[in-house]
């Protein structure tokens, strides 16, 4: 089986996914971006989910699209479009990809113009995950804003480790799940 390559910053915990994915509704052979991709961790699992699900992952750093490109690879995703470039200009120059069916958010830079775009673009689904709660709330703001709020989750990810032959548990940064959703979808 293969592993997947990591960069700094990532990747998305694999809790944190299946909750994020979960909020989805995800379907076969729907579009799903993956803003701010990363390590492409997000869309490999969502291609187990969601049987023919075409991937376009965009990411302003270069090494994200390089590591993300060889994970796909590695796991068998073929259905993939990667864009390396600011996520919001990305999205809106690349009409041409077709609907966006649902939205995963893991990089909150220009947060607002990215929803602005993915709203204005009728992105059925999305889904932010931040760890700083001033992101959270303006990313709660501008989904009130856009009427497309539905939901926010807080997660707290506790792992158990060994500490003299016992199990001790030891908690990871809280990430929080801002969920948008159409209200005509």
């Amino acid at each position: 089986m293969s592993e997947l390559l990591h960069i700094s910053g990532g990747p998305t915990k694999p809790e944190v996914i299946a909750i994020s994915l979960s909020k989805m509704e995800l379907k076969d052979g729907i579009t799903f971006y993956d803003v701010g991709c990363g390590t492409g961790a997000v869309s490999i699992e969502a291609s187990k989910i969601a049987r023919g699900l075409k991937v376009v992952a965009i990411d302003a750093r270069e090494k994200a699209i390089d590591v993300a490109r060889q994970n796909f690879k590695n796991f068998g995703v073929d259905d993939v479009t990667l864009i390396s470039g600011e996520s919001s200009e990305s999205i809106d120059r690349n009409a041409d990809i077709g609907t966006i069916d649902c939205a995963f958010v893991g990089g909150t830079k220009n947060i607002s113009s990215v929803l602005d775009v993915l709203y204005k673009k009728k992105a059925r689904n999305i889904v932010v995950n931040a760890v700083r709660i001033e992101t959270v709330v303006n990313v709660i703001n501008k989904m009130k804003e856009l009427g497309i709020f539905s939901e926010v989750v807080h997660v707290t990810i506790t792992r158990g480790y060994e500490l003299t032959g016992e199990t001790m548990f030891k908690p990871e940064n809280p990430v929080y799940i801002v969920v948008g959703k159409l209200q005509d979808a």
